[in-house]
């Protein structure tokens, strides 16, 4: 079956240097650019992370220090990247977990204003453990019915990402082949942030979802506690958590002074 789109979607996949979403860098990213008519446009790039690539991710990816010291940097490639998604949806495969907020902590330290506001993500993985319960390749096998070449090859988990939502419409007569209810059904949880640090109550304020502020409301606490926000920017949270939370302070400014 393919894919009804009112716009373009992008499957993309990262191989990185780890997991942490605040630290760890990309070191290939691949994009699968699907538009409306059915056309296909496929760019992949190795990046150099400005860190040691530690050894147990190469184990994994088979991307070594070696292999990208010559590569650009995701600063130098951020431009492209960025235009090829720019009027896009999303979807990967846990990537609403983990290549969607370490894409948008790149950008940011590249300096390019990244947003999810006016787009959509698709977890493929979401579908795949809330209807059957496996790993990327065995989806492949299970849906496909092919034997997932090169697994950790950023290209090939794009591809097969790709091959597998299209056969998961074919075979759950409950998915709506539209790209709106697939994000709706493979979003976990509505936060305001990627790493879930600030949530929305049941009025649809932000809301903080740790610390000792646990509950109460952002704007209230960045008014009653102005040292907070302080903390907040200068400590280890990513870098996007902090631009949420510099916008909603900016919205509480604007309002007083309208």
């Amino acid at each position: 079956m393919e894919l009804k789109l009112t716009r373009p979607i992008c499957f993309f996949d990262l191989e990185t240097t780890g997991t942490d979403v605040a630290k760890d860098r990309i070191v290939e990213i691949s994009i699968l650019k699907v538009f409306p008519n059915g056309n296909k446009e496929s760019r992949t790039w190795l990046v150099n992370p400005e860190m040691p690539i530690p050894e147990h991710s190469t184990a994994i990816h088979g991307i070594s220090d070696e292999k990208v010291a010559n590569e650009p940097t995701f600063k130098q490639l951020s431009r492209d990247i960025y235009n090829m998604i720019k009027d896009s949806d999303l979807a990967g495969y846990n990537s609403n977990r983990f290549d969607i907020p370490l894409l948008a902590e790149e950008m940011l330290r590249a300096e390019v204003d990244f947003e999810m506001k006016n787009r959509l993500a698709v977890d493929v993985q979401t579908i795949f453990h809330t209807m059957e319960k496996r790993t990327l390749e065995a989806a492949y096998k299970f849906y496909c019915d092919k034997t997932l070449e090169n697994a950790h090859s950023a290209e090939a988990d794009t591809t097969a990402t790709y091959e597998v939502l299209k056969s998961q419409l074919d075979r759950y007569e409950d998915l709506e082949n539209d790209i709106k209810f697939l994000s709706e059904f493979t979003t976990r949880k509505q936060t305001v942030d990627f790493a879930g640090y600030i949530t929305y109550n049941e009025d649809g304020a932000e809301i903080f979802s740790f610390g000792k502020h646990k509950g109460r409301l952002v704007e209230e606490v960045l008014d009653q506690e102005p040292g907070y926000f302080g903390w907040l920017l200068n400590a280890d949270f990513p870098l996007y958590t902090k631009k949420v939370l510099t916008g909603i302070k900016l919205r509480k400014l604007n309002n007083k002074l309208s």
